[in-house]
């Protein structure tokens, strides 16, 4: 494996809890790299380790053994400040519930990211409609999450995780809570982006039809992470 083409890595990982007492181990020594561009899936049965991958590879929590690389640098030891913005400039994400804030419209909540990131509210409102009119909700820009169908808001989702045009977006269920059709149009759309701003995605689903159509998937079970052969 080209080192150069390592966007998001982990090395030897583990993530224990503690329950009643008792230390639960839910990841034991995964090893994992995404290259530039791959679109990788994880599989697994619920409850056996694949959403706190997912929030470990992202930074979104502590890490109990083992190291997370971006761009082969380590993030564990990174203080908090610099963490959230290293991962602002790095990766994007989209989850089974959309996560956009009720109170702002959806291209309000699409350029966010841009503003947190420190561009002018102008440029990262038009990067937002720019990329909303990508994913065929030019119509919307105005509207709140609440007055979108499931589809448009899951949409809008996938605009907000790629509009800062991300090395990597990570993805848990992101069609899970969206009926079969509307869900092919959006797998279908953050495939699409993936080919054209060179974007890995590590997907977390249940759904082998979308498995399929990836080029790595990866079983989890019962905290290890295996090869899964078609």
């Amino acid at each position: 494996m080209n080192k150069q083409t390592v966007v998001v890595e982990c090395r030897d990982l583990y993530k224990s809890f503690n329950e009643g007492g008792l230390n639960v181990d839910v990841l034991k020594g995964i090893n994992l790299a995404v290259n530039t561009s791959e679109r990788i899936a994880v599989m697994g049965a619920s409850g056996s380790g694949k959403s706190t991958l997912l929030h470990l590879l992202g930074g979104l929590d502590y890490i109990s053994r083992g190291n997370v690389m971006w761009n082969h640098s380590d993030i564990s030891s990174l203080p908090e400040r610099k963490l959230a913005r290293l991962r602002n400039q790095t990766l994007g994400f989209i989850y089974q519930f959309h996560h956009l804030l009720g109170e702002f419209t959806v291209q309000e909540n699409v350029a966010m990211p841009l503003m947190i990131r420190g561009e002018t509210a102008s440029s990262s409102r038009q990067q937002a409609k720019e990329i909303l009119e990508r994913v065929n909700l030019d119509h919307r820009l105005q509207h709140k999450p609440g007055e979108l169908s499931g589809g448009e808001r899951q949409r809008a989702a996938v605009a907000r995780a790629l509009v800062t045009r991300p090395k990597c977006v990570l993805a848990d269920e992101p069609t899970g809570n969206l009926d079969s059709k509307t869900a092919e149009l959006v797998f279908e759309l953050m495939l699409q982006l993936n080919r054209e701003y060179a974007s890995s995605l590590v997907v977390v689903t249940h759904d082998v039809h979308l498995a399929q159509r990836m080029d790595k998937v990866y079983m989890m079970n019962d905290g290890v992470l295996e090869t899964h052969e078609s």
